[in-house]
């Protein structure tokens, strides 16, 4: 039988991780954790997570399109689709906020997006460049 917790209590469950040698950011658990489940009410908090998921997407796809010699208007406008959809079922669905409360979908939808625009486009460079420079 799965007993689900309504609440998970964070302050509590910090320091039990430190005694066991695992260092984790208070943001880090917030961020994996369904926020039904741990409560969060610092809006700028959640904002924070949407802005760090942002540059974690950016630097992997970079990556990935570095590596493999993905080119021009098709892979910023992949990267656009993959980074808008995976935050909006990540705070709509995984999340389950009230966007109003945010000021709206398109608030929450562009949180971060320039600084992760720029980074894949440095990432995708230098790995392009470093792979398939002839």
């Amino acid at each position: 039988m799965i007993k689900y917790i309504d609440k998970v209590d964070v302050e509590r469950l910090l320091p039990l991780l430190r005694q066991s040698g695992v260092i984790v950011h208070k943001r880090w658990i917030a961020a994996v954790t369904a926020r039904r489940c741990i409560g969060v009410e610092d809006k700028g908090e959640f904002l924070d997570v949407i802005y760090w998921f942002r540059q974690i997407i950016a630097i992997s796809l970079g990556v990935i399109w570095g590596v493999v010699p993905l080119k021009g208007f098709l892979g910023i406008a992949i990267f656009c689709l993959i980074n808008a959809g995976l935050l909006y079922l990540y705070f709509s669905s995984f999340q389950q906020v009230d966007e109003e409360e945010y000021g709206g979908t398109w608030e929450l939808t562009k949180e971060g997006f320039m600084t992760s625009f720029a980074l894949i486009l440095v990432v995708w460079i230098i790995f392009n460049t470093a792979i398939h420079f002839d």
